[in-house]
């Protein structure tokens, strides 16, 4: 199913003085910073790690990688098109990080319901949905409503969901909150085959282990800015990655 891509080998994404500024509403209250001047590029076959404390910008950057918001300012490039050419989100997937699936629908079904959405082939999903569900451990609840499921259970199919498009570039964002042993242990295989196969994924997580033993590069940001992109390990410098990021946010440049 993760079959190797071939063709562009171009960054998949790109990011170029990238700025957002939310208005606040009332008078004489002044606009907040999300973004300012946010360049870094991400080409195929990494695994990217995005990291930042609290409200450093990596939610709005995510939102404007999906076209969920635009920026006040820069340019975006997905698979070399704008960021508002939204034909480029059929070739990626999204975890988030709290789902709202209709509890009414069994996983099957939701399965079906977004590869249909997807414009997937009726044969290829019908082939494609056992397969992933047994892929994220839930082949033995196909048909049960989701409403009965666990948290873990919910983020394990929402990454299933995420995979439905067999996509070019995974967006996981917290994808182990609520996993158990075997759940993150699933993830990080996922991820080793999608790096095999020359495919894209950015992780959004605190959880500092995973980004240790899953990405190849970071990108740190903080209130708005980015203070570091590169490799993990030049980062780390042998250093743990938590002594690393502490460095980093005290003095806003890499150590």
């Amino acid at each position: 199913m993760y079959g190797e891509l071939g063709g562009d080998t171009g960054p998949v994404v790109q990011f170029d003085g990238v700025g957002k500024i939310y208005p606040r509403g009332g008078l004489g209250k002044p606009p907040i910073l999300a973004l300012a001047g946010v360049s870094f590029d991400v080409p195929r076959g990494q695994v990217l790690g995005l990291l930042g404390p609290n409200r450093a910008g990596k939610t709005t950057l995510l939102k404007i990688l999906l076209s969920v918001a635009r920026p006040t300012e820069g340019k975006v490039l997905r698979f070399g098109r704008p960021w508002n050419d939204r034909s480029g989100l059929a070739k990626i997937g999204y975890v988030h990080e709290n789902h709202a699936f209709p509890k009414y629908l069994s996983a099957t079904e939701l399965l079906n319901y977004y590869g249909t959405l997807g414009g997937i082939e009726g044969s290829v999903l019908r082939e494609r949905t056992p397969q992933l569900l047994d892929r994220v451990g839930l082949a033995d609840r196909a048909r049960e409503p989701i409403g009965r499921f666990s948290k873990g259970m919910v983020q394990r199919l929402g990454l299933a969901q995420a995979l439905i498009n067999d996509p070019e570039l995974l967006v996981l964002d917290e994808p182990t909150e609520g996993l158990d042993f075997e759940g993150r242990r699933t993830i990080r295989k996922l991820v080793d085959e999608w790096r095999s196969g020359k495919r894209t994924v950015i992780l959004v997580t605190h959880t500092l282990s995973e980004v240790e033993l899953l990405c190849d590069a970071v990108a740190v940001l903080n209130k708005g800015r980015l203070i570091h992109h590169g490799e993990r390990e030049k980062l780390q410098r042998g250093r743990s990655l938590e002594a690393a990021l502490e460095k980093l946010y005290l003095e806003g440049k890499a150590a």
